[in-house]
């Protein structure tokens, strides 16, 4: 009896297995017909066995969300009317199986935030309002923040709340808010980014020649940048006027007893004030104090530094200002303190001091070529009073130019406008037939004042 069910067990288990192996054989056999229709985008044939694998084996292989997905959008994209929101609606609920079969390779924010951008450029169809597509978007960036971080929604997402803020649908208080929330996670993203380019940078500065996968990690990178740059200025322009200071300074003046030790909503009451040039009313200085107060810091100390510059105690402020930069422990932070430092000295004409931060700041973040465009800013601003003749002070847009074609070097967000920059320096340079009359092509050209510096004509 007991060899009879030994047996049994054994036809049965041999049995199973040939199942099993029919069963992959078949499904292996629908992947591969799937994938190589989707490799070549014939995505109408793709389409068949995708469903049947997709029906019969969704836990299979992750191939079946990665090509879905786009046979999906090329349906959407050929289809209108109630057959495009059948089509929306699948790759809606596919994503969501994604999630479910194949949860470690979904990350929620990133996953979240696409079914939010999907129905909010399909929303005519689906019949979504704007406030049902806000609480997406925030729903998405409150479930995993960490890897929502696609620009296109992230400007959406705060392009929604300020439409519901003009609405009346959502008070100052939180339209505010959410751009601070938005910016600075913008400003995470691009710091991420800048170091991982930075890195490659160092390898390329170093002469070492960049491998295929480097190659396409640094166009990732700075295809990233460029995005979060653009996504910036729409940002701040759809936020516009609604954040004056006819606006801000009664709010803070009303929320102030409330939040006067809260160091993060003083941070940011601080900073958009400063941004949005508010510093001339009284309770700027009564935030800057009790920012300080509350939290010092590199930000307090930068903040401070600025009232004292304005008061015209110099001096006092560069003592600020070095102290700000001193306090700053992380290296990209420390990079923009000291952007921002060397702008404010820009303004007041301290070029040589501002040249200083600005190299610092290039030393902390090299892919950051804003810095380069300040130098060569100074530089052309100085030709006329630091070159000793006619030819070497406009020799000194040689150096202008220089610094200008490092920024679009080393910065992708750049690159036009940097390159611009260069030619318009250069084209104000010394010309061949004026190399020619000098007699000087080939010496070197020293360039005094707080310039320093020396710059070699070009042979003609």
């Amino acid at each position: 009896m007991k060899a009879k069910i030994t047996l049994l067990f054994t036809f049965l288990f041999i049995g199973l297995n040939l199942v099993n192996s029919q069963s992959n054989e078949e499904d292996m056999a629908t992947l591969s017909i799937m994938t190589e229709y989707a490799k070549a985008k014939n995505y109408e044939a793709a389409y068949k066995p995708f469903l049947e694998l997709r029906e019969r084996n969704p836990k299979f292989n992750r191939a079946i969300y990665v090509y879905g997905e786009k046979i999906l959008a090329d349906k959407i994209k050929k289809s209108a009317g109630a057959d495009k929101g059948t089509f929306v609606n699948d790759l809606l609920k596919l994503w969501d199986e994604r999630g479910t079969h194949f949860a470690s390779k979904t990350p929620k924010g990133e996953y979240a935030a696409k079914a939010c951008q999907l129905m909010y450029e399909n929303s005519d169809i689906l019949n979504k309002t704007k406030a049902e597509l806000y609480e997406c978007f925030d729903a998405a960036y409150k479930l995993d923040k960490a890897t929502f971080t696609n620009p296109k929604s992230l400007y959406t997402y705060f392009s929604l709340m300020v439409d519901l803020y003009d609405a009346g649908k959502k008070p100052a208080k939180d339209l505010f808010n959410k751009y601070d929330d938005v910016v600075e996670k913008m400003e995470d993203e691009v710091k991420n980014y800048s170091e991982k380019l930075n890195k490659l940078v160092a390898k390329e500065d170093a002469g070492e020649k960049l491998g295929s996968k480097d190659v396409r990690r640094k166009k990732s990178y700075s295809s990233y940048l460029t995005a979060y740059d653009k996504i910036a200025e729409s940002v701040d322009s759809k936020l516009g006027k609604r954040a004056n200071c006819e606006n801000l300074i009664p709010l803070y003046q009303k929320d102030f007893e409330e939040y006067k030790s809260d160091a993060v909503w003083l941070k940011r009451a601080v900073s958009r004030m400063f941004n949005k040039e508010c510093t001339d009313d009284p309770l700027y200085i009564k935030l800057v104090k009790a920012y300080d107060e509350t939290a010092p810091s590199a930000d307090t100390k930068y903040f401070v530094a600025g009232l004292l510059l304005k008061d015209g105690k110099e001096t006092e402020a560069i003592s600020y200002f070095n102290q700000s930069f001193d306090l700053e422990d992380d290296a990209f932070k420390k990079s923009r303190l000291a952007y921002r430092i060397g702008s404010i000295l820009k303004k007041k004409g301290k070029y040589g001091q501002a040249r200083g931060y600005f190299r610092n700041a290039l030393k902390l973040n090299p892919s950051n070529g804003r810095p380069h465009l300040a130098i060569a800013a100074m530089y052309a601003a100085s030709a006329n009073r630091c070159g000793d003749t006619t030819f070497n002070k406009r020799a000194v847009y040689w150096l202008a130019a220089d610094e200008a074609r490092k920024a679009a070097r080393v910065d992708p967000t750049l690159k036009k406008a940097a390159a611009q920059s260069a030619k318009s320096y250069s084209a104000k340079a010394p010309s061949k037939s004026d190399i020619f009359s000098a007699a000087n092509s080939g010496q070197t050209i020293r360039i005094g004042c707080w310039i320093g510096a020396s710059v070699t004509v070009p042979k003609v």
